[in-house]
């Protein structure tokens, strides 16, 4: 059996990374081998517990105020350690984090063949997202096997002169991951989540992005504020991240609001039931982005850029910025206008069909020789064009006036 090395230290990678390792871990070719940094550490130990998935190894990097050049270097010097211990015939890592850059340079040190789940995401601005441009970048320069989740992505990678026979487009395991954990019974841990009997829209809300710091993030907490007290039929639910900065310049307008609840970061099982449940998606998470558009929430993005451009094209999202007056425009629009909601909650996903990680182990097979190349994750035509950029995308509600005085998001 090839002994493949999984390498994460993130929530996010965690749930992209958790259906490929019960793959992984059912098969009869490979031995995983699951390491995690905890760059996070009780989101990461959250989703691990809900995917059924102990690490074989812990480098428990948390630490308070550490710097990134900290969390990668100490990230290399133990994952160093680890690889030189168990002799991984791959390693693989995800997305876009310190710890992807860290397990795929490692890896290239040792000479093992790094295996790069969630490839050829670009923005093209190497400053935003920050640092995650770079990583992405970086690692691509190192990869053997490239698992791309869209033909965009693989188009990027070629666009970079990476060999074709080198990449395959499995389609997001998020996806995978999503429809698993959304599918599941039972309640919320935090009571004053929308019980069942609640008819009110709901709004998700969330934002943690570096290069928002600052006055962005303070733009994001005034259109909050300002959409709780216009819409006071609404209820919004803020997951807020832990980070003492991001506190410090949200908490002051999302207090005093009785429609706004301000909640810890969510169990993942309560996130996806939450997401299910919710009208109208609001964020700068590149997950999220993914994950909504599945479950057929339309989405504003607070970011100027957006290395998933797909949804975007397809018509599921909306590149709103961090600007308090654009972000109120098209929430409102999309709260008040049936016609600008159905256009968003109606157009196809283009991130995946559930089956990832199903071809990235294929994938992976067919690197050693041990099985045939995987058939890739492809859209209809009609719908690859417009995503891909060659026809013209959807309308979008931002700006536009309130269809009604009254709510009218469909349920």
């Amino acid at each position: 059996m090839r002994r493949i090395m999984v390498v994460y230290g993130t929530r996010p990678e965690a749930i992209k990374l958790a259906p490929l390792i019960m793959a992984l871990t059912d098969s009869a070719l490979f031995e995983p081998v699951v390491v995690v940094t905890a760059q996070h550490r009780r989101l990461l130990d959250q989703v691990n517990e809900v995917f059924g998935i102990a690490p074989d190894a812990d480098l428990d990097l948390l630490r308070p105020g550490q710097t990134l050049s900290e969390v990668t270097t100490r990230a290399i010097s133990g994952l160093d350690t680890l690889m030189s211990e168990y002799r991984p015939d791959a390693v693989v890592v995800q997305g876009d984090t310190t710890t992807t850059l860290a397990g795929a340079l490692t890896a290239f040190y040792h000479r093992v063949p790094v295996v790069h789940l969630e490839a050829g995401l670009r923005s093209g601005d190497l400053s935003s997202p920050f640092p995650e441009e770079a990583n992405r970048s970086l690692t691509t320069r190192v990869t053997s096997l490239h698992l791309a989740p869209t033909s965009t992505g693989e188009t990027n990678l070629l666009n970079e002169a990476v060999p074709a026979d080198s990449i395959v487009v499995t389609g997001n395991t998020v996806i995978d991951a999503l429809l698993w954990s959304s599918r599941a019974g039972g309640g919320y841990h935090d009571p004053r989540l929308p019980a069942p009997q609640d008819e009110r829209p709901v709004i998700v809300v969330t934002a943690h992005r570096r290069e928002s710091w600052g006055e962005g993030m303070d733009g994001i907490g005034r259109a909050i504020s300002r959409l709780a007290a216009r819409e006071r039929d609404v209820l919004i639910v803020f997951p807020l991240h832990p980070n003492p900065i991001l506190r410090r310049t949200l908490l002051p307008h999302l207090t005093g609001h009785p429609n706004i609840v301000v909640t810890e970061p969510l169990h993942y099982g309560d996130f996806t039931r939450l997401l299910r449940r919710c009208d109208l998606v609001l964020t700068d998470s590149g997950g999220i982005q993914e994950e909504a558009p599945s479950l057929g929430k339309p989405v504003l993005v607070m970011r100027d850029t957006t290395e998933r451009p797909e949804a975007v094209r397809a018509g599921a999202a909306v590149l709103v910025g961090t600007d308090e007056s654009r972000i109120v425009a098209a929430a409102t629009a999309l709260l008040h206008s049936p016609q600008a909601y159905r256009r968003m909650a109606d157009a196809v996903n283009p991130y995946g069909d559930g089956r990832a990680a199903e071809r990235a182990l294929a994938a992976l097979a067919h690197l050693f020789g041990l099985g045939p190349r995987p058939e890739p994750f492809r859209l209809p035509r009609e719908v690859a064009r417009r995503v891909n950029g060659e026809d013209h995308p959807p309308g979008t509600p931002a700006g536009e006036a309130p269809g009604t005085d009254r709510m009218l998001v469909p349920r």
